[in-house]
């Protein structure tokens, strides 16, 4: 009846599939260990909450607050990247408080972009990362990743191959879903390319904190020239476990988020302020809660890699996220990653994500998250040795 141009333009939601099968088990009341969504369960630590608390007692928090965010919030991120990153960020005019960083992204990328644009974007792929160009208007060209690509020359080969020549580039280190992290040579060639080029450069830092086994994981703009070109999106998300309270940033070059302050200013108010404000004590407080964070993923990683190996499936280790992203055994990979995923939720109890929600190249995939403890994560894994044995 009804013709919604923008909409028409996005896929069925592969997702939902398994979300259909899994409620419906679990109202026949099986017992399902959900791997599937990266919803992060732990709880905020308890010195943000309390300032969060303090802070709603406040009449005057209850007004409108500024979409931009307030200074002391910007001011916060900009001491976080000087201390972390030795990063110079003008709270003024290089940072924008954003309400998550999926709103940001959408939002920058209705500013940036619009028909007869393209946008160069990894497959597989976080959904918003392709989608929220589409919605745009614009198109999107992707770039294979993971580990049997070499992610630096299938882009160049991407923009080579595209014409009119792709505007903005958006990657996104350490990656969801594919777990593949990079070093700094990478991001400066990335902004040599840039600036050869006449591209903007989109980051997303999600996993800036999620990092194991040593590793650690550089930021876009503590590379020289980074702000010339383009801008980085972190979110307190994961690394605060504040994924509800949908606090993100955009931070470096001030035209790109200029863009931004304006766009936001015809659409929002802006976050909650005492959320803004607990926000500030996040940043400026403690770091201990972001190691401890950090820590128990690694072990739930852990918990669930040795149970992969012990039902017979061999997956290497991730150094970043909150994810594993698994190559379907040989012997199931004809069945593509949906209906694998439904075979595990039918026969092993598990429900996990099929990797062609990503993109095609995810297809022979499927991800896990690792938001369950892990007794929980080690009954997932029985389950799945249980499945594979059935399937065998």
């Amino acid at each position: 009846m009804y013709e919604f141009v923008r909409v028409k333009r996005l896929p069925p939601y592969v997702f939902a599939v398994v979300n259909q099968i899994k409620m419906e088990a679990r109202r026949r009341g099986e017992d399902i260990v959900d791997l599937g969504m990266g919803n992060p369960d732990l709880p905020t630590p308890k010195h943000i909450i309390d300032k969060m608390t303090e802070a709603a007692h406040n009449p005057k928090n209850h007004r409108y607050s500024a979409s931009r965010g307030i200074t002391q919030l910007r001011c916060a991120i900009s001491e976080w990247y000087k201390r972390r990153y030795d990063v110079d960020i003008d709270p003024e005019t290089e940072a924008v408080a954003t309400i998550g960083v999926k709103e940001g992204y959408s939002h920058l990328m209705f500013g940036m972009v619009g028909p007869g644009d393209t946008v160069m974007c990894p497959t597989p792929a976080y959904p918003i990362h392709p989608y929220a160009p589409v919605l745009a208007g614009a198109e999107v060209r992707s770039i294979p990743t993971g580990r049997d690509y070499d992610f630096f020359a299938e882009m160049e080969k991407a923009y080579k191959n595209t014409w009119p020549r792709p505007k903005v580039l958006t990657i996104s280190f350490p990656h969801n879903p594919t777990t593949e992290v990079i070093d700094e040579s990478f991001f400066r060639k990335v902004v040599d390319f840039a600036k050869e080029n006449k591209i903007i450069v989109v980051h997303d830092f999600a996993y800036a904190d999620m990092l194991f086994d040593g590793y650690k994981a550089p930021s876009f703009l503590q590379v020289p020239g980074a702000k010339d070109v383009g801008v980085e999106f972190f979110s307190m998300s994961k690394s605060y476990s504040m994924a509800g309270w949908r606090v993100g940033f955009c931070c470096g070059n001030p035209e790109i988020v200029s863009a931004l302050v304006k766009l936001k200013s015809y659409l929002d108010y802006g976050m909650f302020q005492p959320l803004q404000i607990a926000a500030i004590v996040a940043l400026r407080g403690p770091q201990d809660c972001v190691l401890d964070i950090c820590r128990i993923h690694e072990s739930r990683r852990d918990a669930l890699i040795d149970g992969l190996k012990q039902a017979g499936w061999e997956v290497p280790p991730p150094k970043a996220t909150m994810f594993v992203w698994a190559q379907i055994p040989d012997e199931f990979r004809k069945m593509g990653s949906l209906e694998f995923c439904k075979f595990l939720l039918k026969e092993g109890k598990v429900a996990v994500s099929p990797g062609i929600g990503f993109g095609e190249e995810g297809d022979g995939h499927v991800r896990f998250a690792l938001v369950e403890n892990e007794h929980r994560t080690r009954q997932a894994t029985r389950g799945i040795k249980k499945a594979l044995g059935k399937g065998a």
